[in-house]
């Protein structure tokens, strides 16, 4: 979940490229930030750099990263960084990363959760190590440094690695060796091929700006990164690994924030141009997954979070259009759920990285079952594309604010889209997706654009606020909750209208925001039904339909696109969420206590 970004080459600004690097990755973890470089041998006899630094001067600090600077460092050509989500040890300069071992010659960051580390500081403590930190990571440096007295770094690591256990991602900093040494297993890692210089980092999107030759680390693989190359082992046996380099599709500007005050904003009005994408993408993809779908005995949706949104709003799609039950599962709980899964199922997962741990724990144990797996992914390349056997690609680009906006949409298209494929009119979806988009630019547009802003504002100091819908949306209730939840830290409640009087209720009294999602579906005159009664208990209604309601005290315009209305009825959800948030004066991109891709169990 951290931010990892490193550099090897020829410039000798090394720390500002990495500074940049983790800057586009500090929604990865933003409690505390550290860089690392080795000064370049005409600078080392001019800068300051505390005795316990011998040959790398570091810089770390908390809070976050975006302010930072690195003018008091030494001119450098071999440099990395960490922006830190805390999980061993509180967030203070100490236990930020990198972390040295007891030379000063070598520096390590780490993404993940040593599960051994408890028994492995108390033999490395008893061998004379100095500990320093809290963190679990301390205990993989002095690993390292044990075993690097009589070996190469390389081997070293490479020993460490295999002896400490969880799901990790080291990056290793040797001073007198020049050169960046990598392992991973489980956390994602990158390298990126450049000319003359090669990069890592924790997610793709921070290697734009340079290169778009990259390899994606499989699990138990390592490398070691220098100026002069780039080399990939198996990180059990040592054996070389022929790797093919992957080209990159994104584009540098997709990572810029622009004319926006955030990217969360940006993300949010990209949605009708990637929407029109997809809308327009060649079909055989889609229909050759239907045809896997209507063959399978027993398919089953998973995902995280939004992603979990996504499946159960899937679930209805496949019902109503293609008449077909789909099971949906929070992919945390789906391990719990395996007992059913044969060598005829399907499950389909559903992922903005690819690299949800506990998505990628589902998708092992369905294929422990011999079950076929099916992703729908944003990032290619990713663990779970890799793993899966057959893929989807969103199409969504870089997704930089944590709470996730245009992927959730890109997911439900796609969905949509499957759906009609599998009811054998595929054309039809693209139509009515096409009417979704239509709805969506008018709400991004004055005068809901600015009603909306008006309407956060309003509520910026709201305890509760509650969001009923029926069928479809149901889920979009659920995910308009999330988005406000997430950014404003406002109790936020999505629920199935039906299930008021069966205790919500209860929460609802003079004042309380209730927004209502009433779309132009056969759950129209329910779903109004419940708004009466929220109304009666004193409850503020807020409508999202295609028509005005006498119930409605405030009304948000959802022009009508049949089964896609779910997606303009997010948008204007997620739109909300964040004025509010920006009417509190809170970082809608960075939210408390979360980071982007939540790689631990």
């Amino acid at each position: 979940m951290c931010g990892i970004f490193g550099y090897a080459g020829k410039r000798k600004d090394a720390a500002k490229v990495v500074l940049k690097g983790l800057k586009t990755l500090e929604y990865r973890g933003y409690d505390s930030w550290g860089i690392a470089a080795v000064p370049a041998e005409s600078s080392k006899t001019q800068i300051s750099n505390p005795k316990n630094q011998k040959t790398i001067f570091i810089k770390k600090q908390i809070g976050k990263i975006g302010s930072a600077n690195v003018d008091d460092f030494p001119q450098s050509s071999l440099a990395f960084g960490h922006t830190r989500w805390a999980t061993h040890g509180g967030v203070t300069a100490v236990n930020a990363h990198p972390h040295l071992d007891c030379t000063g010659n070598l520096a390590l960051i780490h993404n993940g959760i040593i599960e051994n580390y408890e028994e492995k500081r108390k033999a490395l403590k008893k061998l004379k190590h100095r500990f320093v930190s809290d963190t679990d990571t301390e205990v993989a440096i002095h690993l390292i440094e044990e075993y690097a007295t009589n070996q190469l770094s390389s081997k070293a690591m490479q020993k460490a690695f295999n002896e400490l256990t969880g799901l990790n991602a080291f990056i290793l900093l040797s001073s007198p060796e020049k050169k960046l040494v990598i392992a991973r297993n489980g956390s994602p890692l990158v390298v990126g091929y450049g000319d003359g210089e090669n990069f890592i980092a924790s997610d793709p999107a921070a290697i734009l700006p340079y290169t778009r030759q990259v390899h994606f680390l499989q699990d138990n693989e390592m490398a070691i990164v220098s100026d002069k190359g780039i080399m990939v082992f198996d990180a059990v046996t040592g054996d070389l690994v022929e790797v093919e380099k992957q080209h990159l599709d994104y584009t540098p500007e997709q990572v810029v924030l622009g004319k926006y005050p955030h990217y969360m904003l940006k993300e949010i009005h990209e949605q009708p141009a990637i929407l029109s994408s997809i809308a327009a993408i060649d079909t055989t993809p889609a229909k050759k997954i239907a045809d896997i779908i209507k063959t399978s005995r027993g398919t089953y949706m998973v995902g995280c979070g939004t992603a979990s949104y996504a499946c159960l709003a899937g679930s209805y799609l496949f019902s109503m259009i293609a008449k077909r039950h789909v099971n949906w599962a929070l992919g945390s709980e789906f391990s719990y759920q395996l007992d059913f899964l044969t060598d005829t199922s399907l499950v389909i997962a559903l992922s903005q990285s690819g690299e949800t741990m506990d998505t990628l724990v589902a998708v092992h144990k369905a294929k422990e079952k011999n079950a076929r797996v099916f992703a729908l992914v944003n990032v290619e390349g990713s663990q779970l594309y890799r793993e899966s056997d057959d893929t989807l690609v969103i199409g969504a680009g870089p997704e930089i604010a944590v709470a996730s906006t245009k992927a959730f949409t890109g997911k439900l298209a796609h969905l949509l889209l499957l759906s009609y494929a599998m009811a054998g009119d595929v054309s039809d979806g693209q139509k009515i997706l096409l009417r979704a988009i239509k709805s969506s630019k008018k709400i991004l547009s004055p005068p809901t654009g600015s009603k909306i802003q008006k309407l956060g504002s309003s509520l910026k100091d709201a305890e509760h606020i509650f969001i009923i819908g029926r069928g479809l949306s149901y889920p979009a209730s659920l995910e308009i909750a999330l988005k406000i939840k997430e950014i404003s830290y406002i109790h936020a409640e999505g629920i199935a209208a039906g299930e008021l009087k069966h205790g919500p209720l209860a929460m609802v009294e003079k004042g309380t925001p209730c927004i209502v999602i009433a779309p132009n579906d056969n759950t129209i005159d329910a779903v109004l039904a419940g708004a009466m009664e929220m109304k009666a208990r004193g409850g503020y209604i807020i409508g999202f339909s295609n028509k005005h309601h006498e119930v409605f005290d405030t009304f948000i315009p959802i022009p009508d696109s049949a089964e896609a209305s779910i997606i303009p009825t997010v948008i204007a959800g997620q739109l909300l969420a964040y004025e509010i948030a920006v009417a509190k004066g809170l970082d809608p991109d960075k939210p408390r206590n979360l980071a982007k891709s939540v790689t631990v169990k």
